[in-house]
């Protein structure tokens, strides 16, 4: 296999709140030979909020974002769900309106970049799945987690708006209706469509990573639900119960962990246990990973490669 090579977009939560995040993404391209390019320079996506506040600023700063990308002659990875959807979002419009690209570029220029949408933009969990390759990946395991029920919690930001992750395509009769992911058909309202790769209804990615390190993947109906991150500050209770709700499906199913390629939804999932378990009238103990940690714990990092005392719920079963 040739190296694989590309430029890596952390965004702000990894820099600061969860740097475990960091080390432990580093640790695994260290161990599966992948390197990664920090772009430094680049600054915050917006984080859903921005967006909100002033669209065009959004757009800018994701394009510029982009651009340091695209400098570097590299495709771009991203290791938080918000920042993969607003950076994606940001590249689908501007491919798609040259009008808006325009506009655009005329404030890049100000600061000497041009977005030209050379580069692609995807998230470290599709990388290792798509272009390492599960089998590659399973070769690497020397720490199995056989001994682990992990619950995989996708989040909203990574999978949806599901057009992001599927193609319209005429209906064919050699097509097969399927809920799973990856490259299948299914039928809604009489069209037929197909996913190029994550089924936003019914996920996969997480579950197949998780059977490649030999842990056992959880099934539970709340693995594609909302955290509750981004209702926090303006409706907390609403925040708790989706929080709780989500936390308390994975335990009835058996879970021992949770492991999520969202820092914000593993911030959130990490930090809230108490709160949410008041509120719902029931304890709450699991810990929650981000995905590169679990990762890593498999390709034999230690704890302290992948920041485990960092986590708020100690999972020192895994150590």
């Amino acid at each position: 296999m040739s190296k694989l090579k590309y430029a890596l977009y952390t965004g702000c939560t990894a820099r600061e709140s969860t740097p475990e995040l960091l080390s432990s993404t580093l640790a695994v391209a260290e161990k599966l030979g992948i390197e990664l390019v920090l772009l430094d320079e680049a600054s915050c996506c917006g984080a859903s909020h921005l967006q909100d506040f002033d669209e065009f600023l959004s757009l800018v700063l994701n394009a510029r974002n982009i651009c340091y990308a695209e400098k570097l002659g590299l495709p771009m990875v991203t290791i938080c769900n918000t920042c993969q959807l607003n950076t994606v979002m940001t590249k689908e419009r501007l491919d798609h309106d040259p009008e808006l690209r325009a506009k655009v570029n005329e404030k890049l220029a100000e600061v000497g970049l041009e977005y030209k949408g050379t580069s692609s933009v995807r998230h470290f969990l599709y990388a290792l799945i798509d272009d390492y390759g599960l089998e590659n990946i399973s070769e690497k395991v020397v720490k199995p987690l056989s001994h682990f029920n992990i619950a995989p919690f996708y989040g909203c930001h990574n999978i949806r708006p599901s057009h992001i992750h599927y193609k319209h395509n005429m209906p064919q009769p050699d097509y097969e209706v399927s809920e799973g992911g990856g490259e299948v058909a299914y039928e809604e309202e009489g069209l037929m469509y197909k996913y190029t790769h994550e089924n936003p209804y019914v996920p996969t990615s997480l579950d197949r990573l998780i059977e490649a390190l030999e842990g056992k993947a959880v099934d539970y109906e709340s693995k594609n639900k909302c955290c509750g991150f981004h209702v926090d500050l303006q409706a907390p209770e609403t925040s708790n119960a989706l929080t709780g709700t989500a936390l308390s499906d994975a335990i009835d199913h058996g879970a021992d962990v949770v492991v999520t390629p969202c820092p914000l939804c593993q911030l959130n999932m990490d930090l809230k246990q108490e709160s949410a378990g008041k509120q719902l009238g029931r304890d709450i103990d699991i810990p929650v990973l981000h995905m590169p940690q679990m990762v890593a714990l498999a390709l034999g990092c230690t704890p302290e490669e992948i920041g485990l005392k960092y986590n708020v719920t100690k999972a020192t079963q895994l150590a």
